[in-house]
């Protein structure tokens, strides 16, 4: 391929999620084509701009499949037969999906952005630009796979996150699919109270209404999540359970000090949240003499989110002398010093530079 030349990437799925990731990569200068379940969707799709055509294109140096995640496996594993393209997927859930499709070329990813509004209609280019895009590759991963789904949610504007499978499951039942379970629930009870106090909903402005925001998303989602993910999801919510009754315990026994104590802590992690700030102009370049072997690009970028480094940029030099090979990344600056500390005692030989 030309330096001139489009990089091609397929979507299966044209919603909200495919729709978007279409127009994030075409406004990085991607050729995108597309495909949906509902051909109407599709067509739609090309006509909002998110894909340059309704085709499957097997020339695709990669294909996502964003589809709901009951149905990801069974799609990925066809897209796995149909072509040697790299196929990555968005599903909120990973544990499952990389188990049961279990390819070096497959690679497990979740944008963790979106949208109450649904499909194509509610699409949008810069939904990623900022957000955490997580990415599961295994020991199997083969590594250019791993680095091309990687350039994948660079070219969105999305800042890598890199974990194993399992970790990712445990984490987002915690941070999205048990908050937006509790979304759901404070506003059942909202609209079953409303009943008897007509002025409830009219009442529910400011706090509740951000609290409640995620509720109004597309529900047919969620019943797959839950299946996929419950495990993790139910001992998330017996923990709210517990922690709820010791709350309950702190307001009925009037503990004033106990009850301040719980909403400072709240209070001071909430404003520690990390923010989507971009990347810095201080950049360093770092070198890594690595083996030219499945895995050791997961570890190093394991080592990343370990050391909460961004990694903006990556390319994997292959040795023409050996089964060597030297990966160069580039992190942001202030946070470098511990990552080259992380990986050189992982054994690697590394050495960095500034940009400057």
């Amino acid at each position: 391929m030309s330096s001139t030349e489009p990089r091609h990437a397929q979507v299966i799925g044209t919603g909200l999620i495919g729709g978007s990731i279409g127009m994030a990569l075409r406004l990085a200068g991607w050729r995108v084509t597309g495909m949906d379940r509902d051909p109407q969707v599709a067509d739609r799709a090309r006509e909002r701009g998110a894909i340059d055509e309704v085709a499957i294109d097997g020339s695709a140096e990669l294909c996502v499949v964003a589809l709901p995640v009951g149905s990801i496996v069974d799609a990925a594993r066809e897209m796995l037969d149909r072509s040697e393209w790299v196929v990555t997927d968005v599903g909120s859930v990973k544990g499952p999906i990389v188990a049961g499709v279990d390819s070096p070329r497959f690679v497990g990813g979740h944008p963790m952005a979106g949208s109450e509004q649904d499909g194509i209609g509610g699409s949008n280019g810069t939904m990623f630009q900022g957000a955490a895009w997580v990415v599961t590759p295994t020991e199997t991963t083969d590594p250019t796979a791993h680095a091309l789904v990687h350039t994948l949610a660079v070219s969105c504007g999305a800042d890598v996150v890199t974990m194993s499978a399992d970790d990712h499951d445990r984490v987002v039942a915690m941070v999205s699919h048990v908050p937006h379970l509790t979304a759901v629930t404070l506003m059942g009870m909202a609209a079953t109270r409303a009943n008897d106090h007509a002025a409830l909903l009219r009442l529910a402005a400011g706090g509740f209404r951000d609290m409640t925001r995620i509720a109004a998303g597309h529900p047919g989602i969620w019943p797959d999540i839950c299946a996929e993910n419950r495990d993790a999801i139910v001992d998330v919510l017996d923990d709210i359970v517990a922690e709820l009754q010791a709350v309950r315990s702190v307001v009925a026994g009037g503990d004033r000090a106990a009850l301040l104590e719980r909403l400072t802590l709240a209070r001071t992690a909430r404003l520690n949240l990390p923010t989507t700030a971009g990347p810095p102009e201080a950049l360093t370049e770092i070198l890594v003499g690595v083996s030219d072997r499945p895995g050791v690009l997961a570890e190093i970028a394991t080592l990343a989110t370990a050391t909460s480094t961004n990694i903006y940029d990556l390319e994997i030099a292959h040795s023409a002398e050996g089964a060597q090979g030297v990966l160069i990344l580039l992190v942001d600056a202030a946070a470098a010093a511990g990552f080259v500390d992380a990986i050189v005692g992982r054994g690697y030989r590394c050495s960095a530079r500034d940009l400057t």
